[in-house]
């Protein structure tokens, strides 16, 4: 159906599309984690409210959550180039979709971190533990299977903003979609491409769900 052009050209995207959902996420969970963890910790029904903290910080997050990816992909273009050198391929895409995915990954850790049992927490302050021991031993071990199925979550919309991307050459499928398939009226390369997409989605889903249902040592064999 495609010559080795196209195949070569769809591979390619492919490639670019793992490294650039693969990177955002890891550097995501890297800057939305510890945010997470802050938002929760600071709550007022957290280990150590702080009012003032957690509405700034909350504010931070819900701001860059309500724009829209492409409107801040655009938006941001002055700060990727400061950042990558180039507003254009796979590289300069990953900032935009690390500054668009971390506020998403800090509340889904967030709520994660609230689906932990607060007698399990209540038990680790009786005997001593310091804030920093209770996030680190008690609820991010707790919390791992949820914060796993997160992460699967996080990888397909992160995958949904890469193929947006590719209206301002992002790189990756998304691109190849664009280029080829809307703007040469090609119907078969945009098909190829959207069934390429959903057989990553579905990977990253089932993967995910696997690793969470193996670490949840709530479910019983």
């Amino acid at each position: 159906m495609f010559d080795s052009v196209i195949l070569s050209l769809l591979l390619k995207g492919i490639g670019e599309t793992l490294y650039m959902v693969l990177g955002s996420t890891l550097l995501a969970y890297v800057l939305g984690l510890p945010v997470g963890v802050i938002l929760y910790v600071t709550d007022k029904n957290g280990i150590r409210p702080n009012r003032a903290i957690n509405l700034v910080l909350g504010f931070l997050v819900n701001l860059l959550r309500s724009v829209p990816f492409i409107i801040l992909l655009i938006a941001i273009l002055p700060f990727t180039r400061a950042v990558v050198g180039t507003t254009l391929g796979s590289t300069a895409t990953i900032v935009p979709l690390v500054v668009s995915a971390a506020p998403f990954v800090a509340r889904m850790v967030e709520s994660s971190l609230k689906e932990v049992d607060a007698g399990v927490i209540e038990a680790a302050q009786s005997m001593g533990s310091n804030t920093f021991q209770i996030v680190w031993k008690v609820l991010l071990p707790e919390a791992k299977p949820s914060i796993i199925v997160g992460s699967a979550i996080a990888i397909t919309t992160i995958l949904g903003y890469s193929a947006m991307a590719g209206f301002t050459g992002g790189g990756g499928l998304g691109t190849i979609a664009i280029n080829y398939g809307y703007y040469r009226y090609d119907n078969e390369t945009m098909l190829i491409t959207v069934v390429l997409l959903v057989i990553i989605v579905q990977i990253f889903q089932e993967l995910g769900m696997r690793v969470a249902k193996v670490l949840d040592k709530r479910i019983t064999k």
